[in-house]
């Protein structure tokens, strides 16, 4: 039900993006223990701003902490220097950023959609295809 609220709808990869820690290691974690995913498929992207105090080692370290993942599983990240949205008036809101894991994998995010679909009662063939 998480992946249905919070992942990507992608017909090839299973992908969740949040910046809450523990929903994003708990999804690792069900990635790991219901679904058989090793740590070497899962990958890691970050979106971060770098204006608060932060370096982004210590933002990766974080995460990878959190996630129980090692730095292999890293990939190129988003850096913003401040929030053009908010003209940089909202510091500190989200000192970690946002993550995103993703295992590429046709078979994982169709056995996701039925499950969805069986633990929901409906049928959506789009996603099944």
């Amino acid at each position: 039900m998480l992946y249905w609220a919070e992942g990507s709808k992608s017909r090839n990869s299973v992908k969740l993006a949040n910046s809450d820690r523990d929903l994003v290691a708990f999804f690792c974690r069900f990635l790991r223990e219901s679904l058989g995913v090793q740590d070497g498929d899962i990958r890691l992207c970050l979106n971060v701003y770098l204006d608060n105090g932060l370096t982004i080692g210590e933002i990766e370290h974080d995460w990878l902490t959190a996630l129980g993942l090692p730095r292999s599983c890293l990939r190129k990240h988003t850096l913003n220097s401040k929030p053009t949205s908010s003209s940089g008036l909202k510091k500190n809101k989200l000192p970690y950023g946002v993550a995103t894991v993703r295992v590429q994998s046709t078979e994982l995010v169709q056995h996701i959609y039925g499950a969805i679909q069986e633990y929901a009662d409906f049928d959506n063939p789009g996603w099944l295809d």
